[in-house]
């Protein structure tokens, strides 16, 4: 017969082992932030001698440089933004993904009401806290 670990056990276990993943991804953050710094320095470095030289891609021995523009789009007033998305029946203009809170939340309040191809998926998890003192 399979011996049963106690839940007490297991749960000790789990925590240290979650300190140690914390402690890990710590050290790891820590290196990797100082690793990207650097980076962005290097590229910096290289757009900036590609915009005096005014070359949009550059050719070298270990790879192509390429001047990329990138234009970001946002808003600052997201009420007259909606508005307008309504008015020139222009969803697309949005990101195809569902705010799971607002969802949920709007799901609770009308219960009868549920947007034609929503799909939804329940799992059940387990979460561990820290005992309090």
């Amino acid at each position: 017969m399979e011996e049963v670990i106690p839940l007490d056990r297991l749960t000790r276990i789990y925590m240290k082992m979650r300190t140690a993943i914390q402690e890990l991804e710590r050290e790891y953050d820590t290196k990797l932030e100082a690793l990207k710094e650097q980076q962005q320095e290097v590229k910096n470095a290289m757009k900036d001698l590609m915009l005096q030289q005014g070359s949009k891609s550059v050719r070298t021995d270990f790879g192509t440089v390429s001047l990329v523009e990138k234009t970001r789009f946002y808003t600052q007033d997201w009420d007259s933004f909606k508005t307008f998305i309504v008015q020139q029946d222009a969803v697309d203009l949005l990101e195809r993904r569902i705010h799971q809170s607002n969802m949920a939340k709007f799901l609770e309040e009308n219960p009868a009401l549920v947007p034609p191809g929503l799909n939804s998926d329940t799992e059940y998890d387990v979460s561990v806290r820290k005992p309090s003192k």
